[in-house]
């Protein structure tokens, strides 16, 4: 490995001014700043990363939190996660991961130690514990998500609430009236995770303006949660003509159990989700869907994290990109008379009494 002083021996001068190239403290002269960078070049030399931190107290990493918690659908916290990395490594910083759930203490610990230059939060809740710690810590930080209260932050998020509403005006347009909400893992709400809260508020308040009834479920994932789910959603609102889904894991087993149950999408059921587009368009039955931008959240993250490393004033805003609803197969006009099917309801009953 080339140290330092073996670069100053071979451009001929001291190490305190190889030292003063690289970090642009002191003025060198046009030709030994050339003859300094040569010898770099030639003897493939590269500055020492914990050293090079602590003299300039740059360590050129953003720590990224992103809580891999089993109720969350992980696929879109990853590829925001990867456009994270990849959009810091064309700005020439790393991204150091952490994916525990130690909230307040990660934060703690990150700014305490200088490890990272900035920070970016994912799984905002709307009383997030780590914002008081993050507005007074001194490190630039930006959410990938919108707290309640988002106060001196920078925040970059897909409006849900928006999106919400989308669904709610497209199926109304389509004639129904009864709607039901396929809802993230009940842990997703009893936390108030932003992005869950605000699509369903979205989505009610537009409902309400419209004059459709909603009835709200949390469901896990599995095959058997949905069938539990969709069992307690036909009994208690037989005249249920159109489904929104924002569970990206509950799309396939929902698809599965109306076909089993003879409910024909969208003939019989209209089904709408809140999810990626690879989910919607790869679906059994493409889905009508409002996207997830996913790569365009890591990238713009990124970008306004790298414009307050370099000084920006008053970047201190909340940037919510515009949803967009894209018309698939699994919508249509609600049918004149709602299917009635008492499979799934049965099934559903067996299934409690295990």
């Amino acid at each position: 490995m080339v140290t330092l002083a073996q670069v100053a021996r071979h451009a001929g001068v001291s190490a305190s001014t190889v030292s003063y190239v690289l970090s642009g403290k002191r003025s060198i002269s046009a030709g030994t700043r050339r003859r300094v960078l040569d010898s770099i070049e030639r003897l493939g030399y590269h500055p020492h990363a914990g050293a090079r931190a602590l003299a300039s107290s740059r360590s050129r990493i953003i720590a990224l939190m992103v809580p891999l918690r089993t109720d969350m659908y992980v696929p879109v916290m990853m590829e925001i996660a990867i456009s994270v990395a990849t959009t810091a490594r064309a700005h020439g910083y790393d991204v150091l991961l952490l994916t525990g759930e130690e909230g307040v203490s990660a934060v703690r610990r990150v700014t305490g130690s200088g490890l990272a230059e900035a920070l970016i939060l994912m799984d905002v809740e709307l009383q997030d514990e780590r914002l008081p710690l993050l507005r007074t810590c001194g490190r630039p930080s930006v959410l990938v998500g919108l707290p309640a209260d988002p106060t001196g932050l920078t925040c970059v998020h897909l409006d849900f609430a928006a999106g919400g509403a989308l669904c709610a005006e497209h199926l109304a347009g389509l004639g129904h009236r009864e709607i039901a909400v396929i809802g993230e893992a009940p842990g997703v709400y009893e936390r108030h995770t932003g992005f869950a809260e605000r699509t369903l508020s979205g989505l009610r308040g537009r409902a309400d303006q419209l004059g459709l009834r909603v009835l709200h479920r949390p469901c896990e994932g599995s095959y058997e949660a949905v069938l539990a789910t969709l069992g307690r959603v036909f009994d208690e609102r037989p005249g249920t003509t159109a489904l929104v889904v924002q569970n990206e894991a509950a799309v396939e087993p929902l698809l599965a159990l109306l076909r089993r149950d003879g409910r024909a999408v969208p003939e019989d059921v209209s089904v709408v989700a809140v999810c990626p587009e690879q989910v919607a368009a790869q679906a059994s039955v493409r889905l009508t869907s409002v996207a997830i931008p996913a790569q365009e959240l890591g990238r713009r993250a990124v970008e306004r994290l790298v414009a307050k490393l370099g000084g920006a004033e008053g970047d201190d805003d909340v940037a919510l990109l515009a949803p967009e609803l894209t018309v698939r197969d699994s919508s249509g006009p609600a049918p004149t008379k709602p299917r009635t099917n008492a499979r799934t309801e049965e099934s559903a009953r067996r299934l409690s009494r295990r």
